[in-house]
């Protein structure tokens, strides 16, 4: 799954679980009302600051909206993003 795809599933997931809809999560977060959905569709990569703004709005720790994503650094070859096991 790319990185977009699982960021959007997290987030939804997360707002989802909070009760918010999309439009009222856009509002805590000072964010416009199509971004919301946008990154939950993987259309949009989420920067840092945005995904602070939304892990505070939901009243979740930064890195839960990272779950499942990993990094396999390269060597001496090309890194990529992974997928990562259950915890």
């Amino acid at each position: 799954m790319a990185v977009a795809d699982q960021f959007g599933a997290n987030l939804r997931y997360c707002r989802k679980r909070a009760r918010l809809s999309q439009e009222e999560l856009s509002v805590r977060a000072s964010l416009h009302r199509t971004a919301v959905g946008q990154l939950e569709r993987g259309e949009r990569v989420a920067r840092v600051d945005t995904t602070i703004k939304l892990a505070g709005s939901l009243g979740i720790p930064p890195g839960e909206l990272l779950d499942g994503m990993n990094w396999e650094p390269g060597g001496t070859r090309l890194g990529q993003f992974t997928e990562r096991g259950g915890d």
